[in-house]
């Protein structure tokens, strides 16, 4: 590679690393003049680089847009970045993303240097395809995510838990993606108040809706409010008392099910909802701290159920448990405390 061409890829990487660069500082990076500099400049902007210029004594340069994509230069760290994550999003449940994702991935992995394909076919991992939330439309996400960012209102018809379809006018806060579904929680502007939008069920409206200034978000944190909306769709309550403080590992992942509240340094209280009085059930048993049931009281029959069957699962032929001799009992089904995992 000869000097020039090496001195302009060093300046294309110093633009790329900060919003803007005097003149005087590039030349000194660079070891050159600010005459070479302006030469180099003119010669990335021949490459399809869109370099803009300030004039005046504090002017400078740095890159700007243009109509189509330059080429781009990334130091190998970025590299394997942008490769993991195009991996990544070829499973990414977002319609239309997944095949050309992959196409990238094929064409950047194929001008890797050898070290950095090393480094990425050490990342690999293996994957099962598994049925899961529907799809969403790359279009609808991306159109979502602009008016987010832009803070201009969205017009759009949604379908709702019931199959009925209506217009909404929102002003779009922030998007979420919680267990594998991607939620927009927005101020709806007809009906005065916050509410959770499931995005595969949203078409939007070619509008250029106007701008508006945020508000807050109940609660402040986007993520909660849409835990908190989607427990409102489930039919079956439930609430448990963890053996854990608030601000414990194990609270912050069973905040996942639903909401978190303190009681003491010792403990706190989860209330969460699902689809069937099992599914409660079932949630519980994956928690890693112990806890007892608050309400529902047929929630603690559901759980004396579940453990019969477990321990019948692993009876001996006998009834009893291997090398116990006798079967073993349930816990007693009027306390109302359910066990979690020994500690």
């Amino acid at each position: 590679m000869t000097e020039s061409s090496a001195r302009l890829l060093r300046l294309l990487a110093l633009l790329s690393s900060r919003p803007e660069w005097p003149g005087a500082e590039l030349a000194e990076r660079l070891g050159v003049s600010t005459r070479t500099v302006r030469r180099d400049v003119d010669r990335l902007r021949a490459l399809d680089y869109p370099v803009e210029a300030a004039m005046g004594p504090a002017g400078g340069y740095r890159l700007g847009t243009s109509g189509r994509l330059p080429p781009l230069l990334l130091d190998d760290e970025e590299a394997v970045a942008v490769a993991v994550s195009l991996r990544t999003a070829a499973g990414s449940g977002v319609a239309g993303i997944g095949e050309t994702a992959l196409g990238a991935l094929l064409k950047l992995r194929q001008l890797l240097p050898d070290r950095l394909r090393r480094r990425l076919d050490a990342l690999a991992v293996s994957s099962v395809a598994m049925s899961g939330p529907p799809a969403v439309d790359a279009g609808e996400l991306t159109t979502v995510a602009g008016a987010c960012r832009d803070r201009r209102c969205l017009r759009f018809d949604y379908r709702g838990h019931h199959g009925d379809v209506s217009v909404r006018v929102v002003e779009p806060h922030e998007l979420v993606n919680w267990n594998g579904r991607w939620y927009l929680v927005a101020w709806d502007r007809e009906r005065t108040g916050w509410r959770t939008f499931r995005l595969d069920r949203m078409r939007c409206r070619p509008w250029t809706g106007p701008r508006f200034v945020p508000r807050e978000i109940p609660g402040g944190d986007p993520a909660a409010f849409v835990t908190r909306g989607v427990a409102l769709v489930w039919p079956y309550q439930a609430v448990v008392r963890l053996h854990a403080p608030a601000e414990s590992g194990s609270a912050r992942r069973a905040a996942t099910y639903g909401r978190i509240e303190a009681i003491d340094e010792r403990s706190c209280r989860l209330r969460f909802t699902a689809d069937s009085l099992h599914a409660l059930a079932f949630l519980l048993g994956a928690l890693d701290v112990d806890f007892e049931v608050e309400e529902p009281p047929e929630l603690a029959g559901e759980l004396l159920r579940l453990a019969d069957r477990f321990q019948r699962a692993v009876a001996g032929p006998a009834g009893g448990s291997p090398g116990s001799g006798g079967a073993a009992r349930p816990p007693d089904a009027g306390s109302g405390r359910a066990a979690g995992p020994a500690r």
